[in-house]
C-alpha cells in the first residue's frame, strides 16, 4: 500500500549542495514564469491580480512541502477561471473562500481514504473534452479585453454565452489602439520562445506593453485603471457562514476539488515521466487539500498542479520540492517589491497572455486526433463534454460524460462478450499455448485478457521492460475490445520501445481492436508485419530479430 509520506521527507535523506543551486535557479525561473500567469489567470477568474500571486505563494509552498511528487509546481490555472468568475459572480469573494476551503478538505479525505488511484476511472474523452471547452471559454472571455470594448452599464456577462453575445452586440465599439497593443503582445508570445527560451515570453510581453502604452501615451486600460493593486502579504480571513451556506456551495465545493485532483494528478503522471520517477497519488490530494485551505484563508484562490510551470522547473534542474519552495518564496519578494508596477501593465496584454495559455491547453492536436482515430462511442463522449463545458459549465460536463460513457461502455461490453458453454481443452492441442512454446532470448511476451478500456488502460503502462529486452510480444487473443483510452496507452508503451530500440510485435489482434488501431494509424507505425496470427508466428518473428 502506498505510504502517506510527502516526498520531501524522502528526498532529503540523499541530498546534495550541488542539486541545492540547480532548485533555487529552478525555483527562481519558475517565479518569474509564473508572476505573469498568475495575474492574468486571477483577473479571468474575476478577483484582485493579487490573489493569483496569494494562491502561488501560499498554496504553492504547502503543495511542495506535503507534496507527493518531487517536481510539482502548484498554483492557479486555467482550469479553474471560468468556474471561480461564476462563484465570484454568485456568491462573492466569501462564497469562493468557502468553496475552496471545502474543496480542500475534500481533496484531504479523498487521500486518507487512498482514493487517488480512482482518478482513473475518469475517461481520456472527457478530460480531454472538458480541457479543450475550458480552454474556450477562456479564451471568450478575453476577447473584450483585447479588442477593448466598452459594454453599457448593467451588462450581465457570467455565462460564456452571454459574454459572446455581449461581444457581438458590442463590436462596433472596438478601440484599435487596445488591438494592436494586443497583437503586439500575441506576437511576442508567439515568435519570442524561437529567440530564447530561458526567458518567458509573456514576461517580456508584459514589459513592452507597459512601454508602448507608457510612452505612446495610448488610450488603453490598464490593470491600475479596473483594479486596485495591493502589494500586501497575504493576511488570514475566515469568513462567516452558515450551514445553509455550507449546503448551497457544497456542488461548487466537489466540482474544485475534482477538477484539482484530476489536474495534479495528471500533472504528476507527466512529470513522472519526464524524470523517471513515481509519484504518491493519495499524498499529492492531501497536499493539495492542505494548499488550498491555506490559499483561501490568506486570501487566494483555488490551486492544483501547473503542467506547463512543473515541466519549466524540469527543464531547468529542479528534481525535489525544495524548487517548488524557493518558487514560492521569490514571489513573495517580487510581491513586496515589484507588485506596484503591475498597475501598469495593459488589460490587451493579459487578454494575449490568456489566449497563448488558452491555446496551450486546449490540446486541439489531440483533440483531433481522438475524433480521427476513436470508436464513436467516444467520439460523442468527447464532443458532448466539449459542448457542455462550453454552452453550460463543468459541473454538468462531467456528469453528463461520465454516465454518457458508462452507458456507452456497457453497450459495448454487451455486443463482444460471449456467453459459451465449458469446453475440455487439451493443452497439447491448443495451437495458442504458451507453455509449451520456447521464448527466445531478450524477448518478453506478455498477455492481455479482457477488455482494454480506461478503468484498465494504465495496465499497459505496468509492462516492465528489461535493460537487455529487444523484442516485446503482446499476444491479444482474449482482448475483444480496446476503447480511445486503452489506445493512448498502447501509444505510449510504444513510444516509450522506440526510445529504447524494442521491438512489438502483436499476436492475434481480434477484429474491433484492429479496425481502432488501424484508425489511430498504430498498425502503420508498428508495421503490419509485426502482426502475428498465433504465438508461433510472432516468437519466429522475434527469434529472427533477436
Amino acid at each position: 500500500m502506498e505510504k502517506l509520506k510527502p516526498k520531501l521527507f524522502s528526498v532529503m535523506k540523499t541530498y546534495t549542495k550541488e542539486q541545492f543551486i540547480k532548485d533555487v535557479i529552478a525555483g527562481i525561473i519558475v517565479a518569474i514564469i509564473a508572476l505573469p500567469l498568475s495575474i492574468a489567470l486571477a483577473l479571468a477568474s474575476g478577483v484582485g491580480p493579487e490573489q493569483g500571486i496569494y494562491t502561488a505563494i501560499v498554496a504553492g509552498f504547502l503543495i511542495s512541502f506535503l507534496g507527493g511528487s518531487r517536481v510539482q509546481i502548484a498554483g492557479p490555472t486555467a482550469a479553474f477561471a471560468t468556474i471561480v468568475a461564476g462563484i465570484v459572480a454568485a456568491k462573492g469573494i466569501d462564497g469562493l473562500i468557502l468553496a475552496t476551503i471545502l474543496a480542500g478538505i475534500i481533496l484531504i479525505a479523498m487521500g486518507f481514504l487512498r482514493l487517488g488511484n480512482l482518478i482513473k476511472y475518469i475517461p481520456y474523452t472527457i478530460t480531454t473534452g472538458f480541457t479543450a471547452g475550458i480552454a474556450v471559454t477562456i479564451a471568450i472571455g478575453q476577447i473584450k479585453d483585447f479588442l477593448g470594448l466598452t459594454y453599457p452599464e448593467g451588462t450581465v456577462t457570467i455565462e460564456t454565452m452571454e459574454k459572446l453575445e455581449a461581444v457581438i452586440q458590442n463590436i462596433a465599439t472596438i478601440n484599435v489602439q487596445a488591438l494592436i497593443v494586443g497583437m503586439i503582445c500575441l506576437a511576442i508570445l508567439i515568435v519570442w520562445p524561437y529567440i530564447n527560451k530561458t526567458i518567458p515570453g509573456s514576461l517580456i510581453a508584459v514589459i513592452v506593453g507597459i512601454l508602448i502604452v507608457k510612452f505612446l501615451n495610448m488610450n488603453v486600460n490598464t490593470i491600475g485603471d479596473l483594479y486596485e493593486i495591493s502589494n500586501k502579504l497575504p493576511s488570514f480571513h475566515l469568513p462567516s457562514f452558515t450551514l445553509k451556506d455550507v449546503g448551497d456551495i457544497l456542488p461548487d465545493a466537489f466540482t474544485i476539488a475534482i477538477l484539482a485532483a484530476i489536474e495534479s494528478l495528471l500533472s504528476c503522471v507527466v512529470s513522472d515521466s519526464m524524470i523517471n520517477s513515481k509519484h504518491r497519488s493519495n499524498m499529492e490530494l492531501i497536499a493539495q487539500g492542505v494548499g488550498n485551505v491555506g490559499s483561501a484563508l490568506f486570501g487566494g484562490i483555488p490551486a492544483t498542479g501547473a503542467i506547463a510551470r512543473t515541466a519549466a522547473n524540469i527543464k531547468n534542474g529542479g528534481r525535489t520540492p525544495i524548487a517548488g519552495m524557493v518558487h514560492s518564496i521569490t514571489l513573495v519578494l517580487i510581491l513586496v517589491i515589484l507588485m506596484p508596477y503591475a498597475a501598469l501593465i495593459p488589460m490587451p496584454c493579459i487578454a494575449a497572455i490568456l489566449f497563448m495559455v488558452a491555446y496551450n491547453m486546449s490540446g486541439w492536436r489531440t483533440f483531433v486526433n481522438l475524433i480521427k482515430s476513436s470508436p464513436k462511442s467516444d467520439i460523442i463522449v468527447l464532443v458532448l463534454s466539449f459542448v457542455l463545458t462550453v454552452v453550460f459549465d463543468l459541473v454538468l460536463a462531467i456528469e453528463v460524460g461520465i454516465l454518457l460513457a458508462a452507458i456507452l461502455f456497457m453497450k459495448r461490453m454487451s455486443e463482444v462478450t460471449e456467453v459459451e458453454g465449458w469446453k475440455y481443452v487439451d493443452e497439447e492441442d491448443d495451437p495458442d499455448a504458451l507453455s509449451l512454446r520456447v521464448v527466445p532470448s531478450h524477448t518478453l511476451v506478455y498477455e492481455i485478457s479482457g477488455p482494454m478500456f480506461f478503468a484498465a488502460a494504465d495496465k499497459i503502462l505496468r509492462i516492465s521492460l528489461k535493460e537487455d529486452t529487444s523484442c516485446l510480444i503482446l499476444r491479444m487473443r482474449s482482448v475483444n475490445a480496446i476503447d480511445a483510452t486503452a489506445m493512448h496507452s498502447l501509444t505510449e508503451l510504444l513510444e516509450k520501445c522506440e526510445k529504447r530500440g524494442i521491438r512489438i510485435i502483436l499476436s492475434h489482434v481480434n477484429e474491433q481492436p484492429k479496425k481502432v488501431m488501424d484508425k489511430a494509424g498504430f498498425t502503420e507505425r508498428v508495421g503490419i508485419e509485426n502482426f502475428c496470427a498465433h504465438i508461433d508466428e510472432a516468437l519466429e518473428a522475434a527469434a529472427k530479430h533477436v
